[in-house]
């Protein structure tokens, strides 16, 4: 089978090439043009085109990591189909450590966007017609919001059947069968047909090296599943089946004042555990929150200050807590990496 070709801003990408371009997205006020970097790796052989994404919200960082180690990965020499990574999608953000664009719009709230409209509108048309459009599956990498972690997950409409077999195989214990927000990249690219997973891991201005290395090994195992690259020679470790969640709610803070947590990201709660303490900076005055549900944190703050109202820990609903705790202990160990040595480990500390 032919290669289907390939053209990006006026650029067509040979079989066997790795190119990188930058698309034009304005200019700043002084006229300086703001460009959007893409890197393209075609391989010799057809298959599909997967597009990856990252930092659509500009303080959102562990994804540009995650793209960067993937680009430098040997096995891709032997890729089937093609790779289309935009490390830096919200470039005005990223400038600023904004989640949003200059004019406080959520790029994730805007697409498909149109040609003439606001800069959000226009930069996610854009995005649309230049690589959403000519891909046949997609994977976005996100973190959680700034002072919030995010326990590594996948949001996917696990109702779709290609969907489903993808997040799967991405092999994290825990997936979120969400729905589609409007203006969202994954509901205009479900418009297209286009499968895509978002990947949830960390928090916005962090490296967070589980995040990173999970996320790097799940877009690994999805182009397997794909067949866009081959089955590894390694002895496969047995995976455990992911637990799919149906449903998932925030417990916020009953009142305001200075919070202290009880319970760690990935932990288990039980309808009635208590998740942490609202008090004043005295103690005089204390507030228990509380779990409504089963289930394990997938998401918590980490800023002490607090106001009434504030959404504090993010629980996925499970009735059979312990194994999804237990899938999650597993995960976590096996993507922490190894203590490193000091070089000099007798020297004192001055």
């Amino acid at each position: 089978m032919p290669l289907a070709p390939l053209t990006i801003n006026g650029t067509t990408f040979a079989p066997g090439t790795r190119t990188t371009i930058e698309l034009p997205v304005g200019r700043l006020y002084t006229h300086t043009p703001m460009t959007m970097p893409l890197h393209v790796i075609k391989g010799k052989r057809s298959g599909p085109c997967l597009f990856i994404s990252a930092a659509i919200h500009g303080d959102e960082l562990n994804g540009v990591e995650i793209i960067r180690r993937l680009l430098n990965l040997p096995a891709l020499k032997r890729l089937r189909g093609t790779i289309i990574a935009v490390p830096i999608v919200n470039v005005h953000g990223l400038i600023n450590h904004s989640r949003y664009l200059p004019d406080r719009r959520d790029l994730n709230r805007s697409f498909p966007g149109s040609e003439k409209g606001p800069l959000a509108a226009r930069l996610a048309y854009q995005f649309m017609e230049e690589i959403v459009c000519q891909s046949t599956h997609g994977i976005d990498l996100h973190t959680g919001a700034i002072h919030r972690s995010n326990l590594p997950q996948i949001r996917a409409d696990m109702d779709d059947a290609e969907t489903n077999e993808l997040a799967r195989a991405f092999n994290v214990p825990v997936i979120i069968s969400s729905t589609l927000r409007d203006g969202s990249l994954r509901e205009a690219a479900a418009e297209y047909g286009i499968p895509m997973l978002l990947y949830e891991a960390g928090e916005a201005l962090r490296f967070d090296e589980v995040s990173i290395s999970a996320g790097v090994k799940g877009i690994i195992n999805v182009m397997r599943k794909l067949e866009m690259l081959p089955t590894s020679n390694k002895k496969p470790k047995t995976q455990t089946e992911p637990v799919i969640a149906r449903s998932s709610f925030w417990v916020r803070a009953p009142d305001s004042g200075i919070l202290r947590t009880t319970v760690a990201l990935g932990g288990r709660v039980k309808k009635g555990t208590l998740l942490g303490v609202v008090s004043d900076p005295f103690g005089e005055r204390e507030c228990n929150v509380i779990s409504a549900y089963n289930g394990i944190v997938i998401g918590r703050t980490n800023l002490p200050l607090v106001n009434e109202g504030d959404a504090l820990f993010h629980i996925a609903r499970f009735d059979h807590v312990g194994e999804v705790a237990s899938m999650v202990d597993e995960f976590t160990e096996e993507h922490t990496p190894e203590p490193m040595e000091s070089p000099h480990p007798e020297s004192p500390i001055v």
